[in-house]
């Protein structure tokens, strides 16, 4: 499709969006169709409802800052997530730490104690929860790192990109299609890099994978799952952390929530948003909500009492099937509530066979003794050791000692400061943030719609075919 014939379509669903919101109301048309024009209005339209990128804006796919000698560094949130990214960051060659923001002085005068062991006098701004803002303007940082409730997520990336910063943010980038297509056009007109850390996509396995699938193992490739299987019910009584405030947005939001971690690396295998293909489709489906209002019916310990007096509406398991451009498949799964074991799938499929993952196997013609049985145990670490990603190679020991998922967290904070300092682009660029993260508000669109297919947002504005594949990186 040309850009003059999509920008043509854009209108078209723009227009229709406002004849069928109306004629709604007029006639009685039915609240899907309804809510599907205006979806697909507003995913291929954008926020401002055109696909024209604002005058002096650039595109951001392939973008290279200035090289920065001393990265400073500020972070907003040092919480179970953020305390742990200020140590790691602190220990970086490069950084330099100027401030440390949050709403509790006793975790930022903690995180302040980490830092200081690597010699950093970063300035500390606690008890007033627009400290964050004062610390922006006061500290000048080059790169604010913003580990805080989902909701903060995008007003705190987009004031830092305002103030001349680079914006790392916790995952997802942001939960709804406008504030996803803010921190796109605002990034796009300072010329800031806004980057969901999406750690997962540096786990061995999952770069083991990438390099396997780059080299050509697979062949076309057709199919991949992802998802994020985790028993996380007990953090409604794990005081002011983080079910805290997530136990809420469990309750009144019916989807998948957070689909980044299993997603991530499987949209990366596949060139989504680079080049090759992206997403297309998506239809979700949700189970009954049982699970979450059970356990807080007989627990003793829970951090608020609202909890047990909570209507939750969010399903125990989300499964959504996404359909890219080229026609592949994505299942993407989503259970924080149910007593089952840890698992991200991350499976990916081609015509020569599989990789999969929890647990590692592979069974891949001409590479595996037999098709008909996986490789694992010793003959998967084998095959491994033939395609080790030489990212890992480089720093997989390092990672290991640093920790953090397993290395995973330092990983992606090294490469971080590595690009900044060299004035190279980032691995994860900010169309992918967002339309990664885009499953969530889709898949909560597609279950009100009892599985009505959802348009993905084209973040890019068409410019992801000419956007170049993440690299190997050594």
């Amino acid at each position: 499709m040309t850009s003059s014939t999509t920008a043509s379509r854009r209108g078209f669903l723009q227009s229709v969006s406002s004849l069928t919101a109306g004629l709604a109301s007029l006639t009685g048309l039915s609240l899907s169709a309804t809510a599907q024009a205006q979806s697909e209005a507003m995913t291929m339209g954008g926020n401002s409802g055109t696909s024209k990128r604002a005058a002096k804006s650039k595109y951001m796919g392939d973008f290279r800052a200035s090289p920065l000698a001393q990265v400073k560094v500020a972070i907003i949130g040092v919480g179970a997530r953020g305390s742990g990214h200020a140590a790691q960051l602190a220990a970086i060659e490069g950084v330099r730490f100027v401030g440390i923001a949050d709403v509790v002085e006793a975790r930022a005068k903690k995180s302040e104690a980490a830092v200081s062991k690597f010699g950093h006098t970063p300035k500390v701004y606690s008890g007033d929860e627009n400290g964050w803002r004062t610390m922006l303007a006061e500290t000048k940082p080059d790169a604010v790192f913003i580990n805080t409730p989902w909701s903060l997520h995008a007003p705190m990336a987009i004031a830092a990109m305002q103030a001349g910063a680079h914006a790392f943010v916790e995952v997802p980038i942001a939960t709804t299609l406008k504030d996803m297509w803010d921190i796109v056009d605002t990034s796009e007109a300072t010329g800031r890099h806004c980057m969901m850390m999406e750690n997962v996509n540096y786990g061995r396995e999952e770069l083991l994978y990438l390099n396997m699938v780059r080299q050509g193992v697979l062949g076309d490739l057709l199919h991949g799952e992802a998802s994020y299987i985790h028993a996380l019910r007990f953090q409604m009584e794990n005081g002011d952390s983080t079910g805290s405030w997530r136990t809420f947005e469990y309750a009144k939001r019916n989807g998948n929530l957070y689909p980044t971690h299993g997603l991530g690396p499987v949209a990366q295998y596949m060139n989504l948003a680079r080049g090759e293909d992206t997403f297309g489709r998506i239809s979700s489906f949700s189970s009954p909500a049982k699970g979450r209002a059970a356990y807080a019916k007989k627990s003793t310990k829970l951090t608020s009492p609202a909890f047990k007096e909570l209507d939750f509406k969010g399903g125990d398991l989300n499964t959504s099937i996404i359909k890219t451009s080229m026609g592949r498949t994505i299942m993407v799964q989503w259970d924080e509530t149910t007593p089952r074991p840890y698992s991200r799938h991350n499976m990916i499929m081609g015509v020569n066979g599989v990789l999969a993952g929890f647990p590692n196997r592979i069974s891949v013609e001409g590479i595996t003794s037999n098709y008909h049985k996986w490789a694992e145990g010793k003959e998967w670490e084998d095959i491994a050791a033939q395609y080790e990603h030489p990212l890992y190679v480089r720093l997989g020991e390092l990672s290991k000692k640093m920790g953090g998922h397993g290395g995973m967290d330092f990983l992606m904070l090294y490469r971080i400061i590595e690009c900044l300092r060299k004035g190279e682009a980032l691995d994860q660029n900010v169309y992918e943030g967002c339309l990664w993260s885009a499953v969530g508000p889709l898949s909560e669109k597609s279950v009100a719609e009892d599985g009505n297919s959802q348009v993905f947002p084209d973040f890019t504005r068409g410019d992801w075919k000419s956007t170049n594949p993440l690299k190997i990186i050594a």
